[in-house]
């Protein structure tokens, strides 16, 4: 029993150093998953304001209208094979690569600074499970990053930005206390 007592009072000690380095892990967490986001969204600029065209045929016929459907994703286009939408389809797409394009740098960037985080991360989810439920919807994009996304953003709502950020410096988040 003495034993036992031991190893939970040292267990016990142990979570509470260990609760010192949350805000560092909360920073790291935000910082990690931002940078997926943000480097995705890039690739979809040619400079401020000026879209990459060549985005839209990603969406228009990678994502939503592959040469091979994939089962179980969402298919909008009206012919597979000749890659044709309806008008107010293809403007719903592209219009879908846009918001995509802002998103994934609005929402890192906000991540980052720790301002409005629970609300970036939680966009960021959506997005993360809508690219997962979808467009690939498979066991390998799930487990190959989509879930590490996930847990990552799940973390940052549930638990918020941490000390390190400017929700808990305007006083978006309430104070935290660290126990060492």
């Amino acid at each position: 029993m003495k034993t036992l007592n031991s190893l939970k009072s040292g267990y016990l000690w142990f979570g509470r150093k260990a609760n010192v380095l949350e805000p560092l892990a909360l920073l790291l967490a935000r910082l990690a998953v931002a940078r997926v986001f943000f480097m995705s969204g890039l690739t979809k600029w040619n400079g401020l304001f000026q879209f990459n065209a060549e985005k839209y045929d990603l969406f228009l016929y990678e994502f939503f209208c592959p040469e091979e459907a994939r089962p179980g994703a969402l298919v909008l286009c009206k012919n597979v094979t000749e890659g044709t939408y309806s008008s107010s389809m293809q403007w719903v797409v592209e219009r879908a690569a846009n918001m995509a394009g802002i998103m994934e740098i609005v929402l890192p960037l906000l991540l980052v600074l720790g301002f409005t985080s629970r609300l970036a991360a939680t966009g960021l989810l959506i997005m993360t499970l809508t690219i997962e439920f979808l467009v690939f919807p498979d066991a390998d994009s799930w487990w190959g990053s989509h879930a590490w996304w996930a847990v990552i953003l799940f973390v940052i709502i549930v638990r918020g930005p941490g000390v390190l950020s400017l929700d808990r410096f305007v006083g978006l988040e309430g104070p935290q206390k660290i126990t060492a």
